[in-house]
């Protein structure tokens, strides 16, 4: 009983720091977002699928395709969570490109770059 106890509560434990880390843990990397969309809407991203520009996604020079990544606009704080399935940017100094659609929702169409920080919640 005691045994089954501990386990119990070790594990929500660990559960507990690994959901803190994806909230409040140390970025994977800090740099500039853009996004990108016109141009570029209907073709064929680096993974295979159809880019839609309006959709949630994201392009990564390295992460993996698949990687779920929570963006946080460093301004403001907010962050919106995307799925990488692109290669980019291909702009020195540029960590990510978002879809338009990630961009609308993290609200940085007008500015067109922010400075974010990048935290992992999910490797493929």
């Amino acid at each position: 009983m005691n045994q089954t106890l501990l386990y119990l509560l070790g594990s929500l434990l660990l559960v507990g720091v690994a959901v803190g880390l994806a909230f409040y843990g140390p970025y994977y990397e800090v740099g500039i977002a853009s996004w990108y969309g016109p141009g570029f809407d209907g073709n064929l991203t680096a993974n295979g699928e159809i880019y839609d520009m309006n959709a949630v996604s994201a392009a990564h020079k390295t992460l993996p395709f698949g990687t779920i990544v929570r963006v946080v606009e460093l301004d403001t704080g907010r962050s919106i969570v995307v799925r990488i399935n692109d290669r980019g940017p291909f702009v020195d100094g540029r960590i990510i490109d978002l879809s338009k659609g990630a961009a609308r929702e993290l609200g940085i169409v007008d500015k067109g770059i922010t400075d974010v920080g990048l935290r992992i919640v999910r490797w493929p």
